[in-house]
């Protein structure tokens, strides 16, 4: 049997245009002999949805678009579409009005639908808010072949796998009990670093186990600050990968499955990318899929000539194309002549218009504004970021002068620390690099120089500076980034105590500071733009801090 695996790109609240898709791929599918057709979680609506699902003409829509689906694709090709439906036991159980829900379409009728039986809570996911939970095996038959169907989290809770028991019940076990020929989860799981070794290791373990050949089936898009990277895959009863799906980009693939065998069969497949390959080809899409689904052709940003604004523009125009990214330069007296050549030469390298704005007069007007206030000559931190304040005015200015999305170009190490300026270089419409440290960004641009220099050396070399006052380096203020970068990964992606950090070998003054940091910055990561998730710990919704806190 020929199974076609459809990869979408949906748009969230967008269900006509998503059903479209849906109804293109079975048509393609069918005409390529496929009698199976794949698509990912909440194929329909977009994944996530959030509070679009308490509004009543959002789920009516999904459940009229799904009817049309089934009226529309060919008559001899099955799907399995992702929506949400109706809880018809909400108000007898006291349960969640919704499910997150599959729907089985075979002879152009809808025949059955399944629900979700494992809902996440943690980090980006809330499904609880919204869902409640199926608590029977999902389980459908095609030319006399059993499948089981699972969808995303339902196949994350193997107790010995994970060393623990995140939910009380496994729909794994369910269908091993049922005996079932073929298992496929539907799945619609963000990106973030390392995260599809994680998926091939835990169902390569999974087939081992169980015996069973899995077919994984993930979303791809940019959805706000999530990116979804696609990556689907097939394992056979070997634990061989058999086929795999494109990264970052929408796909319609096949594979066999042999009745006789009980087994998919083998065939080409694409290697994976590199770690840095994958984070960078995210970080493309998250760009390029915000600014389409939010109506934006074109990008402006500040380029400094530092590091950072450099990444962000190389992205930004392989997201949009050249001629849709403006790089605004705004020197300053503090501004080194190096630092201008460095974003003159990365302007020419990216082929992008630049325009040249002298920000002193304004920093003049505002210090003689200030002076009878201020009442001293004192050159501290309010000056420094009064400059960066300028900067963002202007560049948010153009962009609303001209319909341009402000790429904000920080990164994580930065935003972990404070070490940015609110309504300065924070403004914008989306923080590119915001879950990149500064360690990462430099082996990214390393890494995007192997063949050839598009970002200046020199600005590879040249120590970071904000350049906000006479001689300023990074380092004057925070520790080196190797070691910066290392505390806080510790300590927020890992969760380890201030002690532990300190007892790992690193100076306790050190430590605390950093921390210190940390914890005083929560404000301004309430105001940032929202940040494209790379890691499993970003500042985003899953960043759930208090900023009065004493902790």
């Amino acid at each position: 049997m020929k199974i076609a695996i459809a990869q979408l790109n949906p748009t969230i609240g967008d269900i006509k245009n998503n059903a479209k898709k849906i109804i293109e791929a079975a048509h393609q599918a069918q005409q390529q002999g496929a009698e199976l057709l794949l698509t990912p979680e909440l194929s329909l609506c977009g994944y996530p949805p959030k509070d679009l699902l308490f509004r009543h003409d959002f789920i009516t829509m999904m459940a009229q678009e799904l009817k049309a689906i089934a009226l529309a694709i060919p008559e001899n090709i099955t799907i399995l579409v992702g929506l949400a439906t109706i809880n018809k036991k909400a108000m007898e159980k006291g349960e969640k009005p919704l499910h997150n829900s599959v729907a089985l379409v075979q002879h152009q009728e809808i025949k059955q639908i399944f629900h979700k039986q494992l809902l996440p809570n943690y980090d980006v996911f809330e499904e609880k808010r919204y869902f409640a939970r199926g608590t029977s095996p999902i389980i459908f038959e095609q030319n006399n072949i059993k499948i089981g169907v699972t969808i995303c989290e339902d196949l994350w809770n193997d107790e010995l796998f994970w060393g623990k028991k995140n939910y009380r019940t496994n729909p794994l076990e369910s269908l091993h009990q049922q005996n079932v020929d073929l298992i496929v989860n539907l799945s619609a799981s963000p990106y973030v670093v390392r995260k599809q070794q994680l998926r091939e290791t835990m169902l390569k373990y999974l087939v081992n186990k169980y015996q069973k050949p899995i077919i994984y089936v993930n979303q791809i898009g940019g959805n706000d600050e999530l990116i979804f990277d696609g990556n689907s895959f097939a394992l056979n009863k070997q634990c061989q990968i058999t086929v795999r799906g494109k990264n970052c980009q929408s796909d319609l693939f096949y594979l066999e499955y042999s009745p006789e065998k009980k087994d998919i069969l083998l065939s080409n497949i694409d290697f994976a990318p590199t770690e840095e390959e994958e984070i960078y080809q995210a970080l493309i899409l998250g760009v390029k899929d915000y600014a389409r689904k939010c109506g934006f052709q074109k990008a402006i940003l500040g380029l400094s000539g530092g590091i950072d604004s450099a990444l962000v523009a190389k992205i930004a125009v392989d997201a949009l194309g050249s001629e849709n990214v403006l790089g605004i330069l705004m020197p300053s007296p503090y501004s080194s002549e190096s630092s201008l050549i460095d974003a003159q030469n990365l302007a020419h390298n990216l082929a992008i218009e630049t325009q040249k704005i002298l920000i002193e007069p304004m920093m003049n007007s505002f210090d003689s504004s200030l002076e009878p206030i201020f009442g001293d000559d004192t050159f501290g931190i309010a000056q420094e970021n009064l400059q960066s304040r300028i900067r963002g005015t202007l560049l948010m200015a153009l962009a609303n002068k001209f319909g341009y999305l402000l790429l904000s170009t920080g990164n994580k190490s930065e935003m972990a620390v404070g070490y940015c300026t609110l309504y300065g270089d924070m403004n914008g419409g989306l923080a590119v690099i915001a879950d990149i440290p500064k360690t990462k960004v430099f082996a990214l641009c390393r890494w995007l120089n192997n063949e050839q220099e598009i970002i200046p050396n020199h600005i590879l070399i040249k120590p970071p500076s904000a350049e906000l006052k006479p001689g300023q380096k990074d380092e004057d203020s925070l520790p080196p980034y190797p070691i910066l970068d290392d505390i806080l990964e510790r300590y927020i992606n890992f969760h380890q105590s201030e002690q532990e950090i300190i007892d790992s070998g690193y100076d306790a003054e050190i430590v605390k500071q950093v921390l210190r940091l940390v914890v005083r910055a929560e404000f301004k990561r309430k105001q940032a733009p929202p940040v494209l998730k790379i890691t499993d710990r970003a500042f985003g919704t899953g960043w759930k801090m208090p900023i009065a806190s004493r902790w």
